[in-house]
């Protein structure tokens, strides 16, 4: 079902009619840290509420965080299948009407194909992954998925140099690897700006100062983080300790 509101379209999960199934391809795409598999999850959980047939694969060579969930850098998480390659997603498809598909760039150049040919069997296809690579590159069957989309949603971190959006990620080690994983230790979100800077550095052999401001601001947001949660935690159990106490006054006053 579509619903059209103010010339722009928005689609629903709930076609109303299982005969006559109509399928596209939407692609959430951004730099590390953008919140893409956050999104992913999001749409992949509202179609399962919507009791629509599921699944979700991701890259085998992904086990950052778990072997067989999809899970965001927050801890989100959803159960997923690990492929080696796209042409496996079409043999585990069967009977599916939404399919999300995590970490795209990691996929072989198939994948755009695959993805149509879901498309074309009427099954709304997710797909998520960065767009650019550390050295700010169209990044694996991405660019392509991009043009063959009907919908595309560009996500975007903060620079945590700047405080702008962060367009790139930027990479701390000299490793020249395309595919490397990592996380918060390796890669960081810049901003246009932040990133031309810091790769100017490496090329000047000046980087290790920038990297070391860099790691120094994410410890001090972490360690933030952590005094706001001990703060917050104190809080929740002053207040469950409090209305312990109301709960035992009254039951007392009642008593009397």
């Amino acid at each position: 079902m579509e619903l059209k509101f103010k010339g722009k379209f928005m689609f629903l999960e709930s076609t109303g009619n299982k005969d006559n199934k109509r399928g596209w391809i939407e692609v959430v795409c951004g730099c590390m840290f953008s919140g893409k598999t956050e999104e992913l999850i999001r749409r992949m959980k509202r179609a399962e509420f919507a009791q629509q047939r599921v699944e979700i694969f991701k890259p085998q060579i992904d086990v950052r965080y778990s072997k067989d969930d999809v899970v965001s850098h927050n801890k989100t998480t959803i159960p997923s299948t690990p492929v080696a390659h796209s042409s496996q997603i079409l043999l585990l498809a069967n009977d599916v009407e939404v399919i999300g598909i995590d970490e795209a760039q990691f996929f072989d150049d198939g994948l755009p194909d695959v993805c149509v040919q879901l498309a074309n069997q009427g099954v709304r296809v997710i797909v998520a992954g960065l767009d650019l690579d550390f050295k700010g590159r169209p990044f694996g069957p991405i660019p392509h998925l991009l043009a063959l989309a009907e919908y595309v949603t560009k996500v975007h971190a903060i620079c945590i140099k700047t405080g702008n959006h962060a367009h790139h990620s930027y990479r701390m080690t000299d490793s020249d690897k395309v595919v490397q994983l990592g996380e918060k230790e390796m890669y960081m979100p810049l901003s246009r700006e932040a990133y031309n800077e810091a790769m100017a550095a490496k090329v000047n052999g000046t980087s290790k100062k920038i990297d070391d401001e860099l790691i120094a601001f994410v410890e001090e947001v972490d360690r933030r983080r952590e005094e706001a949660l001990v703060r917050r935690t104190a809080i929740l159990e002053r207040a469950a300790l409090a209305r312990e106490e109301e709960e035992e006054s009254n039951t007392g006053i009642n008593q009397d």
